[in-house]
């Protein structure tokens, strides 16, 4: 009678299990396979080679770049007035990120001889104007991480205070870690003004908080490999550091600009002095002077003349009207008005805001000088007992 011959055993040609040692054992050409706890290790290091810097898992398909006036339409949606600002904004953040996609799709901008320069944003505007929700909003409709710094808590290096990688630091957090999409995000600095020289004239002293911080932010500004400590705080030889490139991130900064009016009405010889000059500082109007300002302004005002360079674009904010507030307060989609009218519909109160009410509310946010961030306060003291008690009669 005949022996019954065995089948011989499989291996993994990676690890060398056998069959029987393993759940799964895929075949493949060529007498090799490969077992499942091998394929888990192949997807793993995969993973860590796509988080590498300068690797892009991003796909080109997802960086989408709409048209200027598709721009504007969007942030017509959510802010109100700005008309010019949003014009501004929308041909800059198209052109920007029409640069960005032509460099991710490989076609050289040095094809022809001609190379297409990074262009950052500089809005000029009272508080409560709009400056962080335009560059949220920007944000939002790009589909991209952005993050929101603030200039004054910046030092330059070696003080006490935050790096100015700590910036980017934010920008990676707000992409979940992932440093390639961070790498096309939007950084806001605020109160990007607070940093100006303390004077016009070079001081012995050094200024840690203003020129200084100025001159550390040049190269992120302009496009450079900076290294960010992953927990943020100071640098230290021994830490290993996030390695990112700002070359296609788009950098706006914002600020009051309290006082530059006057620079630029000394410049044009429209100076004021004895008790005009009072009575013009308390106009809640802004002067009409300010949209014309020039680099040379911002030079005498504090910035530096390489940092007024990293930053071509200015968009001059005017100060909201009380009729723009009132159409804040009812028009967006997020508007206040509706989002407290839903609050109370899930307790089962309809809330109704008189024409007259919202008026009012307007013109004291205009006599407070703090625009549209003020209605805010203005709406959750008024709100505070109707919230309070709504709950309570809920049947």
């Amino acid at each position: 009678m005949a022996r019954k011959t065995k089948a011989p055993e499989v291996f993994c040609s990676f690890c060398g299990r056998p069959r029987s040692a393993v759940k799964t054992l895929i075949a493949g050409p060529d007498g090799l396979n490969i077992c499942d706890e091998c394929v888990d290790i192949c997807n793993t290091v995969m993973a860590r080679t796509e988080a590498r810097p300068g690797t892009v898992p991003h796909p080109v398909s997802r960086l989408k770049v709409p048209k200027p006036h598709e721009i504007k339409a969007r942030l017509d949606e959510y802010v109100i007035g700005q008309d010019h600002v949003k014009k501004v904004l929308s041909v800059a953040v198209h052109n920007h990120y029409k640069r960005v996609k032509s460099r991710l799709e490989g076609r050289r901008d040095d094809d022809d001889g001609i190379e297409i320069d990074k262009t950052n944003i500089l809005m000029l505007g009272p508080t409560g104007s709009g400056k962080t929700l335009l560059a949220r909003t920007l944000a939002r409709i790009l589909d991209v991480p952005f993050s929101i710094s603030d200039a004054t808590t910046i030092t330059e290096a070696g003080y006490v205070g935050e790096d100015v990688e700590n910036v980017l630091l934010r920008l990676i957090r707000a992409a979940d870690g992932n440093v390639p999409r961070a790498e096309l995000g939007i950084v806001y600095i605020d109160e990007i003004d607070k940093i100006a020289r303390r004077m016009e004239n070079v001081s012995i002293t050094r200024d840690v908080s203003g020129e200084g911080v100025q001159q550390g932010l040049l190269k992120i500004l302009e496009g450079t490999i900076a290294s960010v400590p992953p927990q943020g705080g100071r640098k230290h030889p021994q830490q290993d550091m996030i390695h990112i490139n700002t070359e296609n991130i788009l950098f706006i900064c914002g600020g009051a600009f309290v006082g530059l009016d006057d620079i630029i009405k000394r410049r044009l010889g429209k100076g004021v002095i004895g008790f005009d000059q009072e009575t013009a500082s308390r106009d809640q109007v802004p002067p009409p002077c300010l949209p014309a300002v020039e680099p040379e302004d911002l030079i005498k005002f504090g910035l530096i003349p390489e940092f007024v360079g990293r930053l071509p674009m200015v968009a001059v904010l005017e100060a909201l009207a009380a009729g723009d507030l009132v159409r804040i307060l009812t028009e967006p989609k997020n508007a206040m008005i509706r989002q407290y009218q839903k609050l109370l519909v899930m307790e089962g109160v309809q809330l109704e805001f008189a024409p007259a009410a919202l008026q009012e509310l307007a013109h004291e946010a205009v006599r407070r000088g703090t625009g549209a961030r003020g209605l805010r306060s203005l709406l959750e003291n008024i709100m505070l007992d109707v919230m309070f008690e709504a709950p309570r009669r809920k049947p």
